[in-house]
């Protein structure tokens, strides 16, 4: 037979457990706060409904579309059309003086001068020479002309840089850069 201590040591452990499982309890409702309110509040201040409430009859001839007096439409989502102008909107003149002030802006700017002609040399190689890399050109009469990165070609070009398949030619003046690519002939 238990002795009497371990049986009051069980009650009160008993009790104990209770009372953790009910401040747990009465804790978690106070952390998740009220309950929210209803999103349809005629929904929920309305009466029940009985749960065996017939059901109406549905009239499918009223469903049908009635005849309209409307043309068929001419409109095809699948052929392209240009978009008609839209109307301008009529202005309305007002005494002089009057209603916003204008701003009258600088006149644009002057048109700059025309891009100089392009280069019409082709690139038809280079040759590596103890004095450095020479390029070879070829101008549209059929001469050959050469030379070295840095110098004048031609009385015209400057070469500026030589490249293994390709060249880039400026006219003295530093004006129209142009890369022109090799074409071998």
């Amino acid at each position: 037979m238990p002795k009497r201590g371990s049986r009051e040591h069980l009650v009160l452990a008993a009790v104990l457990a209770v009372a953790i499982v009910a401040v747990i309890a009465r804790r978690s409702d106070i952390l998740a706060g009220p309950a929210p309110a209803p999103s349809n509040l005629a929904r929920t201040a309305a009466p029940a409904a009985p749960s065996a409430q017939p059901v109406a009859d549905v009239k499918l001839e009223l469903l049908k579309t009635a005849q309209t007096d409307l043309e068929p439409s001419t409109r095809n989502p699948f052929q392209f059309r240009q978009r008609a102008a839209p109307e301008a909107a009529p202005r309305a003149i007002g005494a002089p003086g009057r209603g916003a002030p204008v701003i009258v802006g600088p006149p644009p700017p002057p048109p700059g001068p025309p891009p100089p002609p392009p280069i019409a040399l082709k690139y038809i190689g280079v040759l590596d020479t103890a004095q450095g890399q020479v390029a070879i050109f070829r101008d549209s009469g059929g001469n050959i002309i050469n030379g070295k990165e840095g110098a004048i070609i031609d009385g015209r070009y400057r070469l500026l840089k030589i490249g293994v398949e390709s060249a880039d030619l400026a006219y003295p003046d530093g004006r129209g850069r142009q890369t022109i690519r090799l074409s071998g002939q």
